[in-house]
């Protein structure tokens, strides 16, 4: 049986749709502010700006953002999704703001704080130095765990997985940057292999 695909694409779009028909409550403290194709959330963490495609229309009703798409085609479908899930993390970035941690994983692999930067030991011959991007913060907890921060989560998102490039897990050896809630297969290794 042959498909071309269209009906996982209709899903997709029917399940953004019933993201963006969900209301996004305002929090105590929290002002919204809706302009032409931009909305500007300030809360208690900062002020995020968010840019959304004109096709949509943002309001805000009963101390709630709502999000409406003008028709029921599939590129408005996916639209409101999406548009209700970036205002949303703007919400709650400026309230409760969010964090990535990444713990290091290998003898003699440690991280330490370097003013606004970090400074990673990770079996390199040279010591790898990383610098926070705008609006992001870089904490070290011990010598082996690095918490990112900040209120938008694209950003933080990016320079966790910036951190985490530096030395991926091995597969073989337990050693690398992972996340903290990453869930790790490690493989027994070919020496592993023969001996069983």
């Amino acid at each position: 049986m042959s498909g071309n695909g269209n009906g996982n694409q209709v899903r997709a779009g029917r399940t953004l749709s019933r993201i963006g028909r969900k209301p996004i409550p305002i929090p105590q403290g929290v002002d919204v502010d809706i302009k032409y194709g931009e909305v500007t959330v300030t809360g208690p963490m900062g002020t995020m700006t968010q840019i959304y495609h004109p096709e949509v229309k943002v309001t805000v009703e009963d101390g709630a953002v709502i999000v409406e798409r003008l028709s029921d085609r599939k590129f408005h479908h996916a639209l409101h999704g999406l548009t209700r899930s970036l205002i949303s993390n703007a919400v709650v970035g400026v309230t409760e703001g969010y964090t990535r941690t990444l713990d290091l994983m290998g003898v003699g692999y440690r991280v330490q704080q370097a003013n606004e930067g970090i400074v990673l030991n990770v079996g390199y011959s040279h010591p790898v130095e990383i610098q926070p991007s705008e609006g992001v913060t870089l904490e070290v907890e011990g010598n082996n765990r690095v918490h990112v921060r900040g209120i938008d989560k694209q950003r933080v998102g990016a320079m966790a997985a910036k951190i985490r490039r530096v030395r991926p897990p091995n597969a073989y050896k337990e050693k690398g940057i992972k996340y903290q809630e990453e869930v790790l297969h490690f493989k027994p290794g070919k020496a592993a292999a023969r001996k069983a």
